[in-house]
């Protein structure tokens, strides 16, 4: 089964210029959806992590199911204001401007070791600041993952000092 079978590119959305990566078509078939997510998963395990965290909104389609397939807890990384305890923060860049992701800070513990999830790896600003947050929690980023990377854009290559994996390069 091929992944790339279940994206469709959408010209011009959200605005002119920009080439949107739908992926909803791959969690419509659940025969797909579940090969991809046990994809992920194996090569995720491969770099021992101890959790998963991934950022809402799109980063919960593989987060929780990784997490789920690994048999490991789920951390969430949210915008601001919308996690009840003490979090730590990172501004990030958007095309646009600037927002802050942020994630519990009680939920890292020592030794951990976290797999960062994301949909799509483009100019990789959005997981650059996960592991900023990961690293300013004291613990280490065991591996990147992305159901796509756009090559075209540079963000493995921004990450380079992490180990990331995709399961569609595009």
């Amino acid at each position: 089964m091929d992944p790339r079978d279940y994206i469709l590119s959408i010209i011009d959305f959200p605005k002119p210029g920009v080439v949107f990566k739908d992926i909803t078509p791959l969690m419509l078939n659940a025969d797909a959806y579940k090969s991809t997510i046990r994809q992920m998963a194996s090569m995720i395990a491969r770099e021992s992590p101890t959790k998963i965290l991934a950022a809402e909104s799109r980063g919960f389609f593989f987060g929780p199911a990784i997490a789920y397939e690994l048999d490991l807890p789920f951390m969430p990384v949210r915008k601001k204001g919308k996690l009840p305890r003490e979090t730590i923060d990172e501004e990030y860049e958007l095309e646009y401007g600037a927002d802050l992701l942020c994630a519990h800070r009680d939920d890292f513990k020592a030794g951990d070791r976290i797999a960062v999830i994301d949909d799509v790896l483009a100019t990789g600003g959005t997981a650059e600041a996960m592991c900023r947050i990961v690293e300013q929690a004291g613990v280490k980023v065991a591996c990147l993952a992305f159901f796509i990377e756009l090559v075209k854009l540079g963000g493995a290559k921004r990450l380079s000092n992490y180990k990331v994996i995709s399961v569609v390069r595009d």
